[in-house]
């Protein structure tokens, strides 16, 4: 779990009274915030920290908050960052909209401090889970494998591998473009302690092959094998 001190917030309105509140709040709590209001602000600065929370009142001029959210939305960098909107209590279809445009959550106005920054938590408590499946999901081109549901899916087809063929395509995915040596491939898939026949990586690289339907297993005669990201 990550410490309050490394998340960055950012906070957008138009209200400079507004901003300085929750700003005051969220840096009690160890927050490091950034602020600024308008839209199109928000919007660069978001490109530029990268924020883990963007707070984002709906009400603004020029451009309102559904508007931002709608093209926060459209850059990859952003993709898991997490984003409430503040509305006035009532604004039921600021709510709908705001969720339409991809809104995580809501937050109401007039707003209290401990429920504010409770819903902070609750709010970064998803980014982590978020960072949590990406940790266990490994992505290369066309391939992607889940080390948790020891699931591989390969230009869109699902594979359940045996163990040990599994294990050896999360170690030569796991460094694209790196030609691993038979005694790496040995020591990290079976381990230093087994006698395995010189033919057994052979083995389970045809396996792979064959059954993934996939030519990106190069062999490197007199040396081993690299995944190469086509």
């Amino acid at each position: 779990m990550m410490e309050n001190n490394n998340y960055t917030i950012l906070l957008v309105d138009d209200e400079p009274d507004i901003l300085e509140f929750l700003g005051y709040n969220l840096r009690r709590e160890g927050y490091r915030v950034v602020t600024c209001n308008n839209g199109k602000e928000a919007i660069k600065l978001a490109k530029k920290e990268r924020p883990h929370l963007i707070i984002l009142d709906v009400m603004m001029p020029e451009m309102d908050g559904i508007e931002t959210c709608n093209e926060l939305k459209t850059y990859p960098e952003l993709k898991h960052t997490i984003i409430a909107f503040l509305t006035a209590r009532g604004e039921d279809y600021s709510q709908i909209a705001g969720f339409e445009a991809g809104a995580d959550d809501y937050i109401s106005k007039p707003i209290r401090p401990k429920v504010f920054t409770s819903r902070v938590k609750a709010l970064l408590r998803r980014f982590e889970r978020t960072e949590a499946e990406k940790e266990n999901v490994l992505t290369i081109g066309s391939l992607t494998i889940d080390k948790e549901k020891y699931k591989v899916t390969f230009n869109g087809t699902e594979h359940i591998l045996p163990r040990k063929e599994f294990e050896l395509l999360l170690l030569l995915a796991s460094k694209p473009n790196k030609v691993f040596t038979r005694n790496e491939i040995f020591s990290n898939v079976w381990g230093n302690q087994v006698i395995v026949g010189d033919r057994t990586i052979d083995v389970h690289v045809r396996k792979i092959r064959e059954k993934l339907n996939c030519n990106n297993i190069k062999t490197i005669k007199g040396v081993g094998y690299k995944y190469e990201n086509q």
